[in-house]
């Protein structure tokens, strides 16, 4: 069976392992360990019987209560099959620009969609200096007829751009998407998300995720906040239904959910920091500060075989970045997950490591 270039291929990973898909213990997906919310799966209940029925096209009710959640009117937001539809609607508005500026390591669907529409991608890296990695754009490459596209917190390395040092390149842009998957993760007092000032810029789009923060990843929901010509274009683009009636009532209830969401920011920062303590302490791994549910961790062993050591003697999933060329073999990224949980990772990452020096 093929590697897969994305997290949480539980299938490949039992196979490799030689156990059944459930008896392993993923730290390659980065979903919330906490959810679903009760909340959406009584949500999800209460609609088995409207399974009979079309979806309404415009999904009024998702849009108001994401409308609420956001406070913007509804026409400025757009629901999706999740990221992934809706980075195929963006790959298409980009590649009528003259070229797209790639913030780097970038997650493989951005080039998936780029490459789809054969758009001209210009690579800018992320410095690494001293363990922080900082945004830097060369004056060059700000021009109005070139796009930008980033994601915020970063994935993989879990840096948290500040708004203001995003904003200037609104001025510089004929059109900036700023993917904001993991923003959810950041606590209200300190998250850095653009949705404040989408409507004082026509030319910025935010793609959010219901799924991780919610841990619904199956139900596949996602959503765009731009402009409504913006919106509007890509509505006549897209298949009909693109969300299913049981995601949309899950991701209304979840959206309301506010002791859920307390819940989790009250849980991610002290299991967060008992994960990097545990990793900065095992030899020959260096774990990056992150403001997300993951980890970037720098090894000084090849992160390919050691997942798969992980997995044929622990039962353990971990992302290799191979995916990301500028970090190949010695890099990886694990989620946070619960205590326990990441207490197994720890020991059993100690004992792998060990073993080999």
């Amino acid at each position: 069976m093929r590697q897969p270039a994305h997290g949480g291929n539980l299938a490949w990973a039992a196979a490799l392992a030689g156990c059944p898909p459930d008896a392993i213990l993923d730290f390659s997906a980065s979903i919330s360990p906490l959810g679903p919310p009760n909340s959406a799966i009584a949500a999800i209940l209460s609609q088995i019987g409207n399974l009979k029925h079309y979806p309404d096209p415009n999904y009024s009710e998702l849009r108001l209560a994401l409308s609420h959640f956001h406070q913007l009117p509804s026409e400025w937001i757009l629901p999706g099959n999740g990221s992934a539809e809706l980075l195929t609607l963006v790959g298409r508005e980009l590649a009528q620009l003259a070229a797209i500026i790639l913030i780097t390591p970038a997650f493989g669907d951005y080039y998936r969609t780029l490459a789809a529409y054969n758009a001209n991608v210009l690579e800018c890296p992320l410095s690494l200096v001293t363990g922080h990695w900082s945004l830097f754009l060369d004056k060059g490459q700000r021009t109005k007829d070139k796009g930008l596209l980033l994601n915020n917190p970063h994935n993989p390395t879990g840096k948290l751009f500040s708004r203001d040092s995003i904003l200037p390149y609104l001025e510089q842009f004929a059109l900036v998407v700023v993917d904001e998957a993991f923003m959810d993760f950041v606590p209200p007092n300190e998250e850095q998300s653009l949705i404040p000032v989408v409507q004082e810029y026509p030319n910025l789009v935010i793609l959010r995720s219901l799924t991780k923060f919610y841990s619904l990843p199956g139900l596949r929901l996602g959503y765009a906040i731009a402009h409504p010509d913006c919106l509007a274009k890509w509505q006549l683009w897209r298949d009909p239904w693109p969300v299913n009636t049981l995601a949309a009532a899950a991701a209304i209830a979840a959206l309301q959910d506010k002791e859920f969401q307390q819940q989790t920011w009250a849980w991610l920062p002290p299991a967060r920091n008992q994960l990097f303590q545990g990793l900065a302490k095992v030899p020959g791994l260096q774990p990056q500060a992150s403001a997300a549910n993951f980890l970037l961790v720098e090894s000084q062993e090849s992160t390919s075989q050691l997942q798969q050591q992980l997995l044929k003697h622990n039962q353990i999933l971990i992302r290799d970045c191979l995916s990301f060329k500028e970090l190949g073999d010695r890099f990886f990224r694990v989620a946070v997950r619960e205590e326990s949980d990441n207490q197994r990772l720890l020991t059993a990452l100690d004992s792998v490591l060990s073993a080999e020096c």
